[in-house]
């Protein structure tokens, strides 16, 4: 029970990652706030499966990438549990276009709720850490802030800025005794992903293309999110921990046959 007694908030845990990042830390003993924004049923959702642990929940109705939402968010929190331990900024947003169609809505929705809200939901969290005597941050990011991905430009620009502001937290909340450090996923088998019209395909390419021989799930990481928040994962400090079964090793690899 790594986290009992602590509270955590998981934005964007209705479904997907931030569920399964939800219900790993539940399962380990913490406190968990569930932030949703349009969908209340898959929210109560992650809450029932978090409470079945016998820890308490708190469900947030709040658009991340709205500033007045997000600072209601951390009100909330602080009349609920009085401080915060762990914070995990994994709710996201974006537009699959190609440069030429995209629009200046579409970069500031995206930028809004995947880097601003990063930024300033550190910014809200800080003094609900320091009542605790310091804390952890998690963003979570993905292979697009690295690697050119098909019409992900916007969304590959966030993510980019979630891992440099993770490395400006590490070291500036230091002195907090705040820890900050990134997971970036690479093909994650979602419900949200099966939606897509070539979803299923996306799934199966990169499956035969990853190494470890299957694509990353929810769960897989939920768990490395939870390592970086426990105490073993002290002197890890700015870093974006890739999960992605070696798939960036292989990519630009040309394969040889006889």
């Amino acid at each position: 029970m790594r986290f009992k007694g602590k509270s955590a908030l998981v934005t964007g845990s209705g479904r997907g990652i931030g569920r399964a990042i939800a219900v790993k830390l539940a399962s380990e003993g913490a406190d968990v706030v569930i932030n949703f924004f349009r969908n209340r049923k898959p929210a109560e959702e992650t809450a029932a499966l978090c409470e079945a642990f016998g820890v308490a929940t708190q469900l947030v109705k709040a658009d991340v990438g709205d500033l007045e939402a997000l600072e209601g968010m951390f009100k909330e929190i602080e009349a609920r549990f009085g401080g915060l331990d762990i914070l995990v900024n994994n709710a996201a947003s974006g537009y699959i276009r190609p440069i030429e169609q995209q629009k200046p809505k579409g970069w500031d929705w995206t930028m809004n709720i995947n880097a601003r809200a990063h930024l300033f939901a550190a910014q809200h969290a800080l003094p609900l850490m320091q009542k605790r005597g310091g804390g952890v941050i998690i963003g979570l990011s993905s292979l697009g802030s690295t690697f050119t991905l098909p019409e992900y430009v916007v969304i590959g620009v966030s993510k980019a800025a979630v891992e440099t502001l993770t490395r400006y937290l590490a070291v500036e909340f230091a002195r907090y005794n705040i820890r900050a450090n990134a997971v970036s996923g690479g093909v994650v088998e979602t419900e949200a992903l099966q939606h897509f019209e070539n979803g299923p395909a996306m799934i199966e390419s990169a499956r035969q293309r990853t190494p470890a021989g299957k694509v990353v799930t929810p769960e897989d990481m939920a768990n490395v999110v939870a390592f970086l928040c426990s105490d073993e994962a002290d002197m890890i400090r700015g870093q974006t921990i890739v999960v992605d079964g070696g798939y960036s090793l292989a990519l630009g690899a040309v394969v040889h046959t006889e």
